[in-house]
């Protein structure tokens, strides 16, 4: 069974649900996508039941705060973790390459730091490259950030099954051939768009549940999962995206809370 855990929901400012970040899982591999903005994502990784041992590969999008530090956190555990097999892969583009690895250097210990060396391997990655991980092909590609440089991805499970992460910021048509007919698309909704004038997500280079569910529509794919939102409205949050989200799409829409679980 191939599925999606998310550890993480929400943008980057959330106090009462985690960061978005999430693992993606066939039966043989666990691809870990981000992991938020600290140490919190040690407890949502104890809550799912996933162990640091199981980790061995990360793709990190961007890095921003909320998506990068939780993986120094991740790194470390690594070089800590007894009896820890194989090697730890993390994937990124230059400028994630560079944030983490400055990080690690100056603020672990010279213990951590030489086992980082015997257990971590750090993949730069190029917009388009395609490279597999476990049974997971994956392609990551520039979804041409206006803030900062981040890399979304398509993966393709054993099944066939194809998915596409747009990263946290709006959708450029520049991606379209790696994202259009995916049977998954996963898709930043800051807020709804009834609400923009209250979190202003246009001004912050965001989307809503309402172009969300424009763009699965625009883009034929089957399945919407919606994340990195707001979290003032949490307790009508999935009620109230979907139905936004509806409005112009007509596949499945899912807006899942944190440690929610998606079979894919």
């Amino acid at each position: 069974m191939n599925k999606i855990t998310m550890l993480g929901t929400g943008n980057a400012t959330v106090t009462h649900i985690y960061n978005t970040c999430f693992t993606l899982q066939t039966s043989t591999t666990l691809l870990l996508v981000d992991a938020g903005g600290g140490n919190g994502i040690l407890t949502q990784l104890r809550k799912a039941d996933i162990q640091i041992a199981d980790i061995h590969h990360i793709f990190v999008t961007h890095s921003h705060t909320d998506h990068v530090l939780g993986v120094i956190w991740i790194v470390r555990m690594v070089a800590q973790c007894k009896g820890y097999e194989g090697k730890l892969h993390v994937y990124g583009n230059d400028k994630v390459m560079r944030v983490i690895r400055t990080i690690i250097d100056m603020i672990l210990a010279k213990k951590q730091l030489a086992k980082v060396e015997e257990r971590v391997v750090f993949h730069e990655l190029t917009d388009g490259e395609s490279f597999d991980v476990g049974d997971i092909r994956l392609t990551c590609f520039d979804i041409h950030s206006t803030k900062e440089k981040q890399y979304g991805f398509r993966a393709e499970l054993p099944d066939g099954t194809v998915l596409a992460c747009l990263g946290d910021e709006p959708y450029n048509p520049l991606n379209c051939q790696h994202i259009q007919h995916a049977d998954w698309m996963m898709c930043e909704a800051f807020c709804l768009y009834a609400d923009r004038d209250t979190f202003k997500p246009y001004e912050k280079n965001h989307s809503t549940a309402l172009d969300a569910g424009k763009l699965a529509a625009e883009l034929n794919v089957k399945n919407l999962i919606l994340y990195h939102t707001e979290e003032k409205t949490i307790a009508t949050r999935k009620q109230n995206y979907t139905r936004e989200a509806a409005q112009n799409f007509k596949g499945r829409i899912i807006v899942p809370d944190d440690l929610e679980e998606i079979e894919v």
